[in-house]
């Protein structure tokens, strides 16, 4: 089972939704400074994420599974995120510089072949960041959030899964050190929390966070033949037409 799009939108609007947000992009903009001239797609639910990266990013697009659902954003201007099949994206080959995965894997019915998709549309030096639940941590036991939904995974877990789905995993951090609890007075230290487990208590965060390179030596012989166009999903419920999309995947493509 998996949250829908509605219990995603829902719990980042509540105050440790906003909380956890931001110990979790603060860790992200720390393994990513800087995105600048980069193209960048978030995959899952990884829109509360994105806008850190939007200034510098040079296109930023993100895809939302059609088991989960999809939701405008950013609200009030164009939408910038489409639904899709999971484990077909609407974009051409080598198209994509940088992949960030959030309430993706822990969810997804068929992780390798997310990550053999997420492979085909990255560029030979994109980068690759995963943050899913960790199997130690709190956050993964208890459903209050959506990090306690789906499989969580161990940092060997996760490091092996990637290297086996052909990327090389380069850097591997963690973050949201607090309990999964809404108590004003422990969310308002949240920050001074993080930073001590940090130090000492890594290994109990909520959240494992895995960075990875694409492994480019290891492709297979079969890749040499041309996939077919990605298909698009309802677009017309997230109000994308089939030109804008067409315009889309030419200009990633160019």
């Amino acid at each position: 089972m998996r949250p829908d799009i509605v219990d995603l939108d829902q719990f980042y609007t509540t105050r440790l939704g906003q909380v956890s947000r931001r110990l979790i992009r603060r860790r992200l903009q720390e393994i990513w400074p800087d995105v600048t001239g980069q193209r960048l797609l978030g995959v899952g639910y990884a829109t509360p994420y994105l806008r850190v990266f939007r200034d510098k990013a040079e296109r930023l697009l993100a895809a939302m599974p059609a088991s989960q659902g999809v939701i405008h954003w950013p609200k009030g201007e164009p939408r910038l995120v489409t639904l899709t099949e999971e484990v077909e994206l609407p974009l051409p080959d080598s198209s994509i510089d940088r992949v960030l995965l959030v309430h993706a894997l822990e969810n997804a019915e068929q992780v390798r072949p997310i990550l053999r998709e997420v492979w085909r549309v990255m560029t030979s030096s994109g980068r690759l960041l995963v943050v899913v639940p960790n199997r130690r941590g709190m956050w993964a036991r208890i459903e209050r959030t959506p990090f306690g939904y789906g499989q969580p995974f161990s940092p060997p877990q996760l490091t092996r899964l990637l290297r086996e789905t052909m990327f090389s995993p380069t850097t591997t951090s963690a973050a949201v050190l607090i309990p999964p609890v809404s108590w004003p007075p422990l969310l308002k230290i949240a920050p001074t929390i993080e930073r001590v487990g940090l130090r000492w208590g890594r290994a109990f965060a909520g959240v494992l966070i895995v960075e990875a390179g694409k492994q480019i030596y290891a492709v297979s012989a079969d890749r040499s033949r041309r996939l077919q166009p990605r298909r698009i999903v309802a677009s017309v419920a997230n109000n994308v037409s089939p030109h804008q999309v067409r315009c889309l995947s030419d200009r990633l493509g160019g």
